[in-house]
């Protein structure tokens, strides 16, 4: 196993920069326990970038994620440049084109110690264990674009490449699970949905032991709140996959809770961050719930840097810590940052629970 990796870290805007923080501390940790060595690069992505060096994120950034052995992140956004020519979360797709990565993992699970702070009944929400594998680089977010006052289109272009190779990562993640794959689309309205159930169709013949299912996108949004444990792996475009990982990050309570993975083609650096937004309105106040960061390095250490043990003692420091009722307020609780990170820190440093 490798001892010895370069991480680049990208804080962002908002609160960014204190979960990032939080993350670099349990990693720190993590390292001296395990005696394997962590050496860092920051540098600026979204709004902080915009201001500093003129776009959201430079060439330098670029290929200095490029240079890495994984990228971690914060969050960008800014309420600054609402309605700018150029918007922060420019920087991030242009991020993600870059390294190629085409397939975004957020795991959604039910937490035992969250169970109450889900906005759904106990029943509803215990025992949810769901994958959402969204694709990245395509789609409208990367289409042409045309922006006037009168009409505005932005085309969504889907290749039967880019849909191949999100669809074999999510069959290959099911083989590792319940193995069933629930893909979303909307085949009865969009051309590229038809495209897409149709290459989707073809390339589960590779996997026959795994069960696939298709899903409308409005049914996919009715189940995940209805019958969430119906759903193993969830196989989405981009778009739709945006919109239903932030409606799913309810179940265990909190969008706080939430980590994410964008990986791409094989050595290639992945991309680890929160799937929480930059949140302006708490910044720099010591509210930021920094477990959905933390969780992003363990899942880090676990497909990119190839140390499942360090990601499961990452892991295991936030049960415990969440089982302890370290919980800041968008969880019920009134714990700070800081409180939340040492707790953490803490398990993971001496591989046993909390006080």
């Amino acid at each position: 196993m490798r001892s010895s990796f370069e991480i680049l870290l990208l804080p962002g805007d908002g609160i960014g920069p204190e979960v990032v923080g939080a993350a670099r501390e349990v990693v720190d940790v993590a390292a001296e326990h395990f005696g394997i060595e962590v050496r860092y690069e920051e540098r600026k992505i979204g709004g902080v970038a915009i201001r500093d060096e003129g776009e959201p994120v430079s060439d330098e950034t670029l290929e200095a994620a490029r240079a890495s052995d994984s990228v971690l992140l914060g969050a960008v956004g800014d309420p600054a440049f609402d309605g700018g020519a150029v918007r922060p979360e420019a920087g991030l797709l242009k991020l993600r084109k870059h390294l190629g990565a085409f397939a975004n993992l957020r795991p959604v699970a039910a937490i035992p110690a969250l169970l109450s702070a889900s906005t759904l009944k106990e029943e509803v929400v215990k025992g949810v264990d769901i994958l959402i594998v969204r694709e990245l680089t395509g789609g409208a977010y990367f289409g042409e674009k045309e922006e006037g006052e009168e009409r505005a289109s932005d085309l969504s272009v889907y290749t039967r490449e880019e849909i191949e190779r999100v669809t074999r990562v999510a069959f290959e993640a099911a083989r590792r699970r319940k193995r069933r794959v629930t893909s979303v689309d909307k085949a009865n309205v969009m051309a590229t949905s038809r495209l897409w159930r149709r290459v989707v169709v073809e390339v589960a013949e590779e996997y026959p032991e795994v069960e696939l299912d298709h899903v409308l996108v409005d049914a996919a949004a009715m189940f995940l709140i209805r019958d969430p444990k119906r759903f193993d792996v969830l196989l989405t475009e981009n778009l739709f996959g945006d919109i239903l990982s932030d409606e799913a990050a309810m179940l265990p309570g909190s969008m706080g809770m939430l980590p994410s993975a964008s990986l791409g083609r094989p050595n290639s650096p992945g991309i680890y961050e929160p799937v929480h937004g930059s949140a302006p309105d708490i910044a720099g106040q010591g509210k930021a719930n920094p477990y959905a960061a933390i969780l992003s390095a363990a899942m880090m250490f676990r497909h990119s840097l190839g140390r499942p043990d360090v990601a499961e003692a990452i892991e295991q420091g936030v049960s415990v810590s969440l089982e302890a009722h370290y919980l800041t307020a968008d969880l019920g609780g009134s714990k700070t940052t800081e409180e939340v990170t040492r707790a953490v820190s803490r398990w993971v440093a001496a591989g046993e629970g909390v006080a």
